[in-house]
């Protein structure tokens, strides 16, 4: 049985099996208000102060799973109800102060919101404050602490800020989708939109409208569903109605090629593969956008490849990152990607039509290079790009990558470069913590994770050059 992270994976988990249960079943319009209370029974309070107030934010959750609000363009989604828990956070007085002589924190204030009590102790009027954090670095005893929700706290790019209610609010215009907020929110109250419903119509629809279906799963699935086999995996997206599955490290091994190419014709890139991390280029370091690579994503590269090649086909993605939901959107991209759902999704989908994939026989899933496969961790498409010089006999040009584990380090690497400040040639972002295996939509987060990605990339008998070559004899298996 599939394991979560947190009880909020879980709880989301079980909104989208029931979702997609009654999806399949074709009963979804007549029962959607029901599924509250059959995740919450009865009238004793799992979670909240009342029953009431838990199948109310089910509702909300029972919309987002059938795709959320559809004036939004943003796949990130705050559910107003459920994100009232946590404290306005901002700068407090800690019991560190001692009440001073010398009132450096209400001397220097501009706005007039600290003054002391009759404790002699400090206190902030927070009608005035204006959060500069002006008072906490002058305070000797370091009494003055910036307590931040964790939805803020994991917004790396200040898309995060609270409404008039307390209520946490999304600047679209900042938002990269990267989907930190959401695995980092304690009550769930920010989450994902999902294209389940759209997944679940493709395959119903496939025979009656005469199109094959593909699957194309991200190498990051290596770590994930660890109670069963990677080729067991492989017969449950089978046994839902894929006629084929194809790695999207495929994909990779194609980017790889190519980008070396375009690098070693331009001199400085920075990667297109991580969709959080090219909108973060693109809202933040407009004049460098033009670095950007030229090519798609290994997800849009295979994509396309199967669009072109395969006939009448519609392509799903499956992956750990709710940025690919809004990749899709893109006009370079839309014709190639028909959805986009995560492993945490596609655990729902599983459930929802009861396949154990523990009883089925493996099917394999073969094809790429090592290269292309450790695409799913940081570091993964330096070494690639590397290795692609390497195949095509490019020694006269010298890579010197810069790999950016995480925003943070992402945002430093951008500066420096637009200050002529790091002499890197090639700046690989990927948004999330460790990589793809650090995604938002990933079932479980761990050190392990890149342990496994490691292991089944060793599996891998070809060179990136003989996985492109051999992209012609991908497997296809008969529904």
């Amino acid at each position: 049985m599939a394991t979560f992270d947190t009880k909020v994976q879980y709880l989301k988990y079980r909104v989208l099996r029931e979702v997609a249960k009654h999806a399949w079943n074709g009963t979804l319009f007549e029962n959607e208000l029901d599924i509250p209370k059959t995740i919450v029974p009865g009238k004793t309070p799992t979670m909240r102060c009342c029953v009431y107030k838990e199948r109310a934010i089910l509702a909300e959750r029972v919309k987002i799973a059938k795709g959320g609000d559809k004036s939004s363009d943003n796949v990130i989604q705050v559910i107003d109800i459920a994100c009232d828990e946590c404290p306005m956070g901002g700068y407090e007085v800690t019991n560190s102060c001692r009440g001073c002589l010398a009132h450096r924190c209400e001397s220097v204030c501009r706005f007039g919101a600290i003054s002391f009590d009759h404790n002699h102790t400090a206190v902030i009027d927070k009608s005035k404050c204006k959060e500069c954090g002006a008072c906490s670095r002058v305070c000797p005893y370091s009494a003055i602490r910036n307590y931040k929700r964790p939805c803020e706290q994991a917004c790396k790019v200040k898309a995060i800020s609270m409404g008039k209610d307390g209520e946490a609010c999304i600047d679209d215009s900042k938002c990269i989708s990267c989907g930190a907020c959401v695995y980092q929110c304690p009550f769930g109250a920010i989450t994902d939109k999902s294209f389940i419903l759209d997944v679940i119509d493709i395959l119903k629809n496939s025979k009656k409208d005469g199109y094959s279906t593909y699957a194309v799963v991200a190498p990051a699935i290596s770590s994930q569903f660890n109670y069963a086999k990677l080729e067991q995996v492989v017969s449950g997206l089978k046994a839902l109605g894929f006629d084929g599955v194809v790695e999207a490290a495929l994909g990779a091994d194609m980017v790889a090629l190519a980008e070396s190419k375009e690098l070693a014709q331009t001199g400085f890139l920075t990667s297109s593969c991580c969709p959080a991390f090219v909108s973060y280029v693109e809202k933040n370091y407009p004049d460098m956008r033009q670095y950007i690579s030229k090519n798609l994503s290994p997800m849009a590269t295979i994509s396309k490849y199967l669009k072109e090649h395969k006939g009448n086909c519609k392509v799903v993605f499956v992956g750990p990152c709710t940025a690919k939901k809004k990749e899709i959107k893109r006009p370079d991209v839309s014709p190639y990607v028909d959805a986009v759902i995560t492993f945490e999704e596609l655990q729902a989908l599983f459930d929802s039509r009861e396949i154990d994939i523990t009883m089925l026989q493996g099917s394999p899933l073969d094809g790429a290079s090592y290269f292309g496969r450790i695409f799913a961790r940081c570091g993964g498409l330096s070494d690639a790009v590397a290795e692609g010089l390497k195949e095509q006999g490019r020694s006269d040009f010298e890579l010197k990558s810069c790999s950016c584990n995480g925003i943070d380090e992402c945002k430093l690497a951008l500066l420096k470069k637009s200050k002529g400040l790091i002499d890197a040639n090639f700046i690989e972002g990927m948004a999330c913590v460790g990589g793809c295996i650090g995604g938002a939509g990933c079932l479980t987060h761990g050190e392990r994770n890149r342990a496994d990605v490691e292991k089944y990339s060793l599996q891998a008998q070809r060179s990136i050059e003989d996985a492109v070559c051999g992209i012609e004899a991908l497997t296809e298996f008969e529904a």
